[in-house]
């Protein structure tokens, strides 16, 4: 005959190893799930500042433009939309034409090399023309030849093309604004690393169309740290519940 009372005791060991371990897990999880939750947190910070930080960047005065000593130490977290001033001739002929999708439409960004008096050249983004004002032709009155002061944003280099579509320097075809290729493909000597946006100052001829510049930050790091903590909270509960039914259970007569 089979011992019931004996079988029920060697089951509730097992019954308590087997809710312990899914506790530890549910735990586990709760602890990663609030790890989590706290990264976006301090990413949200973190992008908060450097909202803040572009945006005193934007509208700071003017500054000159880094010269060739500061090259080595520019980066996107450093120098990003600062804005600067350069003065030099602008080298129309090594004009390069980037496909641009703007509020204006569709057409192409124009990046003119910025000769300086130091013999350096920054790499202008004059602005915005349609796809019918590509060629420069079209456009006669804003291919300036006097020496010119530009004022715009700093921006960093944009290197291999968009996700979609890589730059095809020997047919001309550019989809991003890759100035070290852009340099590379017009024979440019001594070409700054980054680029200047100009601002909204108005070309002769109305063309091309500058200070398009998009200043946008996607910030949803409150919302996946809701996300996350609101996970964590569920797990927690169910782990809790475990351990309360598993009290519960003598007493229901289970």
């Amino acid at each position: 005959m089979t011992d019931i009372s004996s079988n029920a005791s060697q089951d509730k060991p097992r019954s308590t190893l087997g809710l312990a371990i899914w506790v530890l897990l549910l735990l586990l999880l709760t602890a990663l799930l609030i790890g989590l939750g706290t990264w976006q947190v301090k990413r949200l910070h973190w992008k908060l500042d450097l909202i803040a930080r572009v945006d005193a960047r934007v509208h700071a005065p003017a500054v000159p433009a880094p010269g060739p000593a500061q090259w080595s130490d520019i980066t996107a977290e450093n120098s990003e939309y600062k804005h600067v001033q350069a003065s030099g001739i602008l080298l129309n002929d090594k004009e390069v034409q980037v496909y641009a999708s703007t509020v204006l439409g569709a057409g192409y960004w124009v990046l003119t090399p910025l000769k300086q008096a130091d013999g350096t050249t920054i790499i202008v983004n004059r602005g915005f023309v349609p796809t019918d004002k590509r060629n420069p032709t079209t456009r006669p009155a804003g291919q300036i030849s006097s020496e010119t002061t530009v004022t715009g944003l700093l921006r960093i280099n944009e290197p291999q093309g968009t996700l979609l579509r890589s730059n095809v320097p020997a047919d001309d075809r550019w989809y991003s604004r890759d100035v070290t290729a852009i340099a590379a493909a017009r024979g440019l000597q001594n070409a700054a690393p980054y680029f200047i946006d100009a601002d909204d100052a108005k070309n002769p001829g109305d063309l091309p169309v500058g200070g398009l510049t998009q200043i946008t930050f996607h910030n949803s790091h409150l919302v996946y740290a809701i996300t996350w903590y609101g996970l964590a909270a569920m797990t927690f509960g169910m782990a809790v519940f475990l351990v309360y039914f598993e009290r519960r259970r003598p007493k229901a007569g289970r």
